[in-house]
């Protein structure tokens, strides 16, 4: 998915924001479709999860660009925190609809078909999809927010031609001009500034992206088999959901780098609290807020480990850092962005995901190597490592500042 949104960017500057988001939501939903009724491996993966990955690409790059487009300099930094807060509800709400619909172990019977629970998950998710088509009908074209006011471009609003013909003519231009595009942007010193940037943040993904593909094996192997690992982690999405907004309205008038650098310290501080001995937070496991916390939101009773203090600390701390970071990434991509190719450079702050991707991907051998499932373990050793990947970013940002920062449409230096 996240190669295909890096091309995505320059099909929707190429098509424009409205015809993009309907082919998306057009292709996800037949894609859905397909794995409410299919249980045959091959075809769900050819017809279902990868129409899945292109759909959802093509929907990326218009969230970003629209947001950039829709808003004022004024008004960017919040509009794109509350966004990014937006996005997190999404996921909190996801796992919440992950446990209750498999938990109501429901038995339908429609003509023969009875979907199994996870079936019935997609069934869900189809249901949100068709609920967008509606969405993309309000989108008006060729509205744009500048700092001196709205402005409607009624030239892309009223055409004069049919729908079929317009869509033929669009698809056989937007073949060409995507590839001038994309030719133009590997010509511009601001691209190749912003790929180094993404390069850094890449190392604070992996950070993020570990709490999927590590923490719960982790988790798991320290604290016991029936260890609240999910809600442990959700701890990241409570607490983004309320600061990002917060923190984008505090921050606004500050240029998006510098509140990058900031978050990016942050997030590598918290990450260095799991590498610290387990003896120091013994008393505040013992204490009655850590008993507290046991009962009432872990739902442990008996004596609480260490980890679960240090990982509430480290969430917490990780979560401030990337209230700060994450949302101005999205909004410093499109800030720099020349007029016509918010999409295109949008798009690129999916980069970041795909690095991120790759270097988690050493975190099994990490998980495997110092916390094994059997046999001594080392887990300070692992996040110590995790720990001085994270500081990787705010280095690099800090030391090559004079070469990647770029100037920001309505920002001061």
């Amino acid at each position: 998915m996240t190669v295909f949104t890096l091309l995505a960017g320059s099909i929707t500057d190429a098509i424009g924001l409205r015809r993009t988001f309907f082919l998306g939501v057009a292709i996800c939903t037949v894609a859905r479709s397909v794995m409410v009724v299919t249980t045959i491996p091959s075809l769900a993966l050819a017809c279902g999860v990868l129409p899945l990955a292109v759909g959802e690409a093509l929907g990326t790059p218009v969230l970003l660009a629209a947001t950039r487009r829709y808003s004022t300099t004024a008004q960017r930094s919040i509009s794109f925190s509350i966004i990014y807060a937006i996005m997190n509800v999404g996921y909190l709400a996801a796992g919440y609809l992950f446990d209750y619909v498999r938990q109501l172990n429901l038995h339908v019977s429609l003509f023969g078909f009875e979907p199994s629970s996870y079936q019935q998950l997609f069934v869900v998710s189809l249901i949100f999809e068709i609920v967008l088509f509606p969405v993309i009908y309000f989108l008006r074209r060729g509205a744009e927010a500048t700092d001196g006011g709205p402005v409607i471009d009624e030239t892309s609003r009223n055409r004069g031609t049919s729908f079929w013909k317009e869509t033929g003519a669009t698809v056989r231009k937007s073949a060409i001009d995507t590839a001038q595009l994309f030719r133009r942007l590997m010509g511009q010193s601001a691209f190749h500034r912003l790929l180094v940037f993404f390069l850094f943040i890449g190392f604070l993904k992996a950070i993020f992206l570990q709490l999927d593909y590590v923490f719960p094996k982790f988790g798991i192997r320290e604290l016991g088999l029936n260890a609240p690992v999910g809600k442990i982690a959700n701890i990241n999405a409570i607490m983004i959901i309320i600061l990002a907004p917060i923190v984008g309205g505090l921050t606004q008038r500050f240029a998006s780098y510098r509140i990058v650098v900031i978050g990016a310290v942050i997030c590598a501080v918290g990450v260095f609290i799991m590498a610290l001995p387990t003896e120091w937070f013994q008393t505040a496991a013992s204490s009655g807020v850590g008993e507290w916390l046991g009962r009432v939101y872990f739902g442990v009773h008996g004596n609480l480990h260490p980890y679960y203090i240090m990982s509430a600390l480290y969430l917490i701390v990780f979560s401030v850092g990337e209230a700060f970071y994450s949302p101005r990434v999205y909004e410093y991509a499109a800030g720099i962005a020349p007029k016509g190719q918010e999409a295109s450079y949008a798009s690129l702050a999916y980069l970041p995901f795909l690095v991120g991707k790759i270097l988690v991907g050493a975190g099994g051998w990490l998980l495997a190597a110092f916390v094994p499932e059997h046999g001594p373990r080392h887990p300070a050793t692992m996040w110590l490592i995790f720990a001085l990947a994270a500081s990787v970013a705010p280095i690099g940002l800090v030391s090559l500042r004079r070469y990647i920062r770029v100037p920001e449409a309505g920002r001061p230096d």
